[in-house]
């Protein structure tokens, strides 16, 4: 099931990886590059926040249970964090905050208007859509924000506290040899974006394991009092993405179908960090649907600080019609109630106009 976390691994291969084998071997060396990087010849340009689109959509991605659908249990106590508490602010957040004023005082001192000047807004007449919801968020813009959200975290990071179990110094991802140079400097949004982008291409995921990795990242940080940095951050997010896909998706996930997605990395490495992910956040991996709609409207307000807007649709008629199985069970209400008390009510009415306001 969704919620069994299968830490060991099988010998032989995934069933299920057999049928995506193609796009596996595919996304190898991609994945091989984004683990290496750029390696640093000199000091690197300041990373900045590319609003432009990327050409990489869903799919078909692992099946995840909707978040509602899974509580903490309630012997558990809630600790005052974002990753268990849904009215702490969100670290990532907090840390951005800094840039964001700071982008806002040079614009109104360079008078540059902060507004996104593409961007459309509904009327009475007409209305805009952006297609992401917190049960189906968009794919593409929520990559973006988390992976920015990380970039924050290693933007802003107070020192560079790191566990051994986390250096890529010590346990690299790629068999080339990354020179020292390059854990000198922080990684551009733009690097993050496409380490991750790969992985999720290349297992199929869905954007809601983006936002349960973040929860999980910041989790970790909490917990084990330390701090993302150039040394570890890779290694953070696979653990997290790792854990995430194994605990919240429908389909048996192996920790072999991700070392084979990396030149230097071991199922017995992958398995030994799993558990000391696990062990430093406590075993805590359960989410509610509170603290996941946190993240998912905190990611929105920071893709929205960044100038990150989803892609607007405008409500045509076709696009209306998606409503149409729950204007159906409220025309089956009305019909229900009707034929139970030999005449429509008032409130019959009233149901039945707003089933037909929604389809017409």
């Amino acid at each position: 099931m969704g919620n069994i976390l299968t830490c060991c691994v099988c010998p032989r291969a995934s069933p299920g990886l057999h049928q995506h084998q193609g796009s596996v071997c595919h996304c190898e060396s991609e994945i091989y590059e984004a683990a290496a990087g750029d390696l640093i010849a000199g000091v690197p340009v300041a990373a900045a926040v590319e609003p432009g689109e990327v050409t990489f959509e869903a799919g078909e991605g692992l099946h995840m249970h909707h978040i509602c659908e899974r509580e903490m249990p309630e012997d558990i106590p809630l600790e005052p964090n974002p990753s268990d508490h849904p009215k702490a602010s969100t670290i990532f957040l907090r840390k951005s905050q800094t840039d964001v004023q700071e982008k806002r005082k040079s614009n109104y001192a360079k008078h540059v208007s902060t507004e996104h000047f593409t961007q459309q807004y509904s009327s009475c007449s007409t209305i805009f859509l952006d297609d992401s919801t917190a049960s189906q968020p968009h794919l593409t813009m929520t990559l973006k924000s988390v992976t920015l959200a990380i970039y924050y975290h290693i933007k802003q990071r107070d020192a560079d506290r790191s566990l051994g179990i986390f250096d890529e110094r010590l346990h690299p991802l790629t068999q080339k040899e990354v020179l020292e140079e390059y854990f000198k400097y922080d990684p551009e949004h733009k690097l993050i974006f496409r380490f991750v982008r790969t992985l999720f291409k290349a297992m199929r995921l869905t954007a809601e394991f983006a936002i349960v990795s973040l929860i999980y990242i910041e989790r970790l940080v909490s917990y084990a009092d330390i701090d993302i940095c150039p040394t570890n951050w890779k290694r953070i997010v696979l653990g997290a993405i790792l854990l995430a896909s194994k605990v919240w998706s429908d389909m048996a996930v192996w920790n072999e179908d991700y070392c084979k997605l990396f030149k230097n990395i071991t199922v017995e490495e992958m398995n030994e960090l799993e558990r000391q992910f696990l062990k430093l956040i406590n075993y805590n991996n359960s989410v509610t649907n509170s603290v996941y709609s946190r993240f998912y409207f905190d990611l929105r307000t920071l893709a929205h600080n960044n100038g990150l807007y989803s892609p607007i649709y405008l409500l045509d008629r076709e696009r209306a019609w998606k409503p149409e199985p729950f204007s159906r069970m409220e025309q089956d209400k009305v019909f229900y109630s009707a034929a139970k008390n030999g005449s429509l009510s008032a409130d019959d009415l009233i149901h039945l106009q707003r089933a037909k306001a929604i389809l017409f």
